[in-house]
């Protein structure tokens, strides 16, 4: 018989990973944490950490035209998008529904695509559903390795390994390099709120390159701080903050839509909601009270429930109890007092404004 641990995926770097406490994450065993989640969490805020997420999907799409094809598909406009830029979107189903969040890394001739690990086969239909044949969708996820640097001293432990210089490259910004004398592409692109990089290699270059960042003191994270990371930024995890019944609308994340494109799946039915209004808005919660919002806690204004959390924690940065949630709209505006039913106690919160952290813009140490 087969133990779950036997029948979850793991990644190239999963034999470096020995001595961190592990969790099933998907179908991937991935690492929580290495020492504890609140000295990961701070390394990342105060210097640097690492995180293996090869088990995000890689997918490549190729062929004449591809942005102009992806420029009909999704709600964003790509039309001024350049090689060596990048670009954070949504895939919707025809109902306005987020399939996916993803970034775009466009490319010459090509587009680079980082997607959930969980939706990466979902992706890769919606690709080869809606591009034209003429564009080749390939998805690399299991040759490559992709490890995220982040923190206020990434780019000073990185700089040293490579043979360009990073300033160059700014944030949403990615460019071929030779690291460790091999060829790689990296991104100014995170998950943590702060500056860093995302580093994709062949495995075992991966491997390499873990060791060296491991040698020159760089702490290791897991999963749990990268989720404390990303609440903290704000950050959507796709799958509990959103998913196929959740619009952009109702996500806050309308500001990717533009609405002078004439066309892109689920168009018409975002419009629909846009003329009717959205029934629920997703807003950032701070507790008053003893008790962290975890996710399904239902949002009440008095005896009224009026909305569910999607994800919470106790922030280390910030010393509080945060979480995102839904809530009818009525409810949703900043400075409203509503509580989180914690177990059997109601906890005091108020909305309040999103990001609930947001970096220096002067700890880059470059």
């Amino acid at each position: 018989m087969i133990s779950m641990a036997e029948a979850l995926q793991r990644t190239p770097l999963y034999p470096l990973h020995q001595g961190a406490r592990f969790t099933p994450f998907g179908d991937w065993e991935m690492p929580l944490q290495y020492s504890s989640i609140l000295q990961e969490h701070q390394a990342v805020r105060q210097q640097v950490g690492m995180f293996d997420i090869s088990h995000m999907g890689k997918l490549v799409l190729r062929g004449e035209g591809v942005l102009g094809a992806l420029q009909t598909l999704v709600p964003t406009n790509l039309s001024q998008l350049q090689p060596g830029q990048a670009k954070y979107t949504v895939l919707l189903n025809e109902a306005g529904g987020i399939v996916d969040d993803v970034i775009l890394y466009m490319g010459d001739g090509q587009v680079r695509c980082i997607v959930n690990a969980a939706t990466t086969a979902k992706d890769w239909a919606w690709f080869q559903k809606y591009l034209p044949a003429s564009i080749e969708v390939i998805d690399e996820s299991a040759s490559q390795v992709l490890i995220a640097l982040q923190g206020p001293a990434a780019t000073a432990t990185l700089s040293p390994l490579c043979d360009r210089p990073l300033g160059e490259i700014k944030t949403y910004r990615h460019a071929p390099v030779n690291l460790l004398g091999q060829p790689a592409w990296i991104a100014r692109t995170g998950y943590t709120g702060e500056d860093g990089w995302e580093i994709l290699v062949p495995a075992e270059l991966g491997q390499q390159l873990w060791q060296t960042l491991l040698a020159a003191g760089v702490t290791p994270c897991g999963l749990g701080a990268r989720d404390t990371l990303r609440l903290e930024a704000a950050m959507l995890l796709y799958g509990q903050d959103m998913d196929e019944q959740t619009t952009p609308l109702e996500a806050g994340l309308d500001g990717l839509i533009d609405w002078q494109k004439p066309d892109f799946v689920g168009r018409a039915a975002l419009l629909a909601q846009k003329q009717q209004g959205i029934e629920r808005q997703l807003v950032g919660l701070e507790l008053l009270g003893k008790g962290i919002a975890r996710h399904g806690y239902p949002i009440y204004a008095g005896a009224q429930a009026v909305g569910e959390v999607t994800s919470g924690t106790l922030s280390p940065t910030l010393g509080k109890a945060i979480a995102l949630g839904y809530v009818f709209p009525e409810f949703a505006h900043i400075g409203r007092e509503l509580a989180v039913q914690v177990r059997d106690r109601w906890v005091p919160a108020v909305v309040v404004p999103r990001p609930f952290y947001r970096r220096p813009r002067s700890t880059a140490k470059i």
